[in-house]
């Protein structure tokens, strides 16, 4: 059986648990490559198979497709998402979510010689990764990389302003 939108009920933000947004950067062929990572701690009411539902509806209320699909933002004048880096620090928005991070100097660097960072939305849940507390690199690298994460999660170059701009 399937639902359709009309079926769907109302997101309800307590659904999605608590949200965080990490910042980090890897090498690319190509130079660093800025990342920003959000993600559920799966702590809402449904545990984490309700906090990853709720962040599929609330993606695909906004027009974010999960999967494979790269978004462009630069070429999504309406794309509801948006990224403000200031005072040494990554800004993400988007309706229900408004998170900010400490941006490491790498970070900072390649995302103003690149002018955008890749955001990567995941759905599935991560409650290893508490904010305000230090990631260990591999388990970084073990969730961020992982398939089911990345196949499951909504990807979009997300362009960078800031203040001054």
């Amino acid at each position: 059986m399937t639902s359709t939108s009309s079926e769907m009920r109302p997101l309800r933000v307590a659904d999605l648990g608590t949200l965080a947004v990490m910042a980090f950067s890897g090498e690319t062929p190509d130079g660093d490559m800025p990342y920003l990572l959000a993600y559920s701690l799966g702590d809402g009411e449904g545990g984490p198979e309700g906090s990853a539902a709720a962040i599929r509806q609330l993606l695909a209320e906004n027009g974010i497709p999960v999967g494979d699909t790269l978004v462009d933002g630069s070429q999504q004048p309406r794309l509801p998402l948006t990224l403000l880096v200031e005072a040494g620090q990554a800004v993400v928005n988007m309706p229900y979510l408004n998170a900010q991070c400490i941006a490491p100097p790498e970070w900072l660097e390649a995302v103003g010689e690149r002018g955008y960072a890749y955001f990567l939305f995941a759905t599935r849940a991560w409650p290893v990764a508490q904010p305000g507390k230090p990631v260990a690199p591999e388990d970084l690298t073990a969730f961020a990389g992982d398939e089911e994460t990345l196949l499951s999660a909504a990807h979009v170059l997300l362009p960078a302003r800031s203040l001054r701009a």
